[in-house]
Parts: C-alpha cells; sequence; structure tokens
C-alpha cells in the first residue's frame, strides 16, 4: 500500500502462532529455572534509584557476601518490570497494589514527611504548616501522580509555590538539601541525611507499601528463595528507619517478621 506494508491474512496467522510460541518458550524457561537445585547463577532484580542508593545497596553486598556464586544485575527503573517475561526474576517496589500475577512479601510501609534544610530551620522553631505553604516547594513531576504525596501537594500547595520539579526522588532530597524548597520526602531519606529537618510527623495518608515480588515459577528457585529470605530479614531490622520511627543517629531496631501472601 502507499501507506506502507501490511501483513496478508497468512501473515497474520504467522504473527498469532509466533506470539503463542514465544509465550510457551518463555513459561517452559521459567519452570526449568524454578527447578534449580543450587543457588548459583545470575540474579536479576529491579527496582528504582531511591530504594537503591538509600536502603538496598549495602543489603545486596551483604547478600553477595553470604552467597558467592550468585550474580546480582540491578535494573534500575519506575515502570515495572515484566517477570513473566524473565526481564527480572525478583521485582522491588513501593506500591500499594502491587501485580496480581505476582507473588510476594510485604516488608515495611515506606513513611513519608515533610522536610526542609537544616540551617532554615531551628530546632526550636516548629513552624505551621499555614506558613510552610507560604514557602517554596520542590516536587515530583506529573508522571508521579500515582505517589499520595504528590497528589497531597497538588491540592494544598499553589503551582507557582512549587519552583522545582523532578523525575527522581534522589533529586528531590538533593534539592531540599540545596535550599531550594521544603518537600516531601521518604523517611529512609531524610532521616539520614543531617543537613536536613523533619518539620512535622510521618503522615499515614502518604505511606506506601514495600514488595518483595517475584513470578510463582520461580518462588521455589534456590536463588530467589535465598534473596528474598536474606532480604526480608534485612529490611525487618531496618522497619524503624523505613517506617520513620528512628531518630536521626539512632541504631535500628528489629521488627517483626514480613508477612508472605499470595496474591490473587
Amino acid at each position: 500500500h502507499r501507506s506502507g506494508y501490511v501483513a496478508t491474512p497468512a501473515g497474520e496467522e504467522m504473527i498469532q502462532l509466533a506470539a503463542r510460541v514465544d509465550d510457551d518458550i518463555t513459561a517452559f524457561a521459567r519452570k526449568l529455572a524454578g527447578q534449580e537445585i543450587k543457588p548459583a547463577g545470575e540474579l536479576r532484580v529491579a527496582t528504582n534509584d531511591s530504594l537503591l542508593v538509600d536502603l538496598l545497596t549495602p543489603l545486596f553486598a551483604g547478600f553477595l557476601e553470604q552467597c558467592p556464586d550468585i550474580r546480582l544485575d540491578i535494573l534500575i527503573g519506575n515502570q515495572a518490570a515484566n517477570l513473566s517475561k524473565r526481564d527480572a526474576d525478583v521485582a522491588i517496589r513501593a506500591t500499594d497494589h502491587p501485580p496480581e500475577t505476582l507473588v510476594g512479601r510485604k516488608s515495611a510501609r515506606i513513611a513519608w514527611a515533610l522536610y526542609g534544610r537544616a540551617v532554615d530551620f531551628p530546632e526550636a522553631e516548629r513552624p505551621s504548616r499555614e506558613s510552610l505553604w507560604e514557602r517554596s516547594w520542590v516536587s515530583l513531576g506529573d508522571q508521579f501522580t500515582m505517589l499520595s504525596a504528590v497528589r497531597y501537594l497538588a491540592r494544598h500547595v499553589a503551582p507557582e509555590r512549587v519552583v522545582y520539579r523532578l523525575n527522581t526522588v534522589l533529586g528531590l532530597a538533593e534539592a531540599v538539601q540545596a535550599g531550594i524548597g521544603v518537600g516531601f520526602l521518604p523517611c529512609f531519606i531524610g532521616d539520614t541525611r543531617p543537613a536536613l529537618r523533619r518539620l512535622g510527623e510521618p503522615d499515614a495518608d502518604l505511606a506506601a507499601d514495600l514488595w518483595l515480588l517475584t513470578h510463582p515459577d520461580m518462588r521455589h528457585t534456590p536463588r530467589v528463595r535465598l534473596f528474598l529470605d536474606f532480604l526480608a530479614v534485612e529490611l525487618a531490622r531496618l522497619k524503624p528507619l523505613v517506617e520513620g520511627d528512628r531518630p536521626i543517629g539512632g541504631r535500628p531496631g528489629s521488627g517483626p517478621p514480613s508477612m508472605e501472601r499470595s496474591l490473587r
């Protein structure tokens, strides 16, 4: 055609057959991986940059020290990886709505609170929320409207007060620390930066669950099982920090074990 090539009826049938074959091969590969005997080989882990840098990297280092036969391939991004297609073996995500096709463990509830630069907010002063509305703010962009903190800020802060938007939580923390404005941050980031001051208690309505997820066919794979069990124990230790209960400079306490459930 003038607009380009299109498949013939026979070509359409071939495409449908190829798609079915691809799905069958992928499913078979998952089942084979699930029958591994020795915890060894490559493990693909999907997560986002803020979880990796401020929470997970030391845990990954500890895991590799204990399991030298396993190699970690970390995939960074905010888009959900397709675990059915083996884009990743494990996904570590902050979400209240994990995919129905995956199984996993809810390790903690990620707390968010409002932070400002410590030099702008002396310890002796307790700023009112009304006075904070008149300050300059930093925020994540519109592509993060799935986060409660972004929607809350859009409802309460005048658009002209939001002087800085970006698409990474790591950059958000840097912006607050640079004095560009106040902003909402996960407590596991804000509470570990001495240059920041928490301006209020964590808001329960802004929190999100932290999930360790995998495909049902992969859950009993030795390297996946070992990795999930290790992270569950380590994240339980860090639960006070993740949930905003750990004082700045305090030591992490021990939390209750993670709860595992099958998502239906």
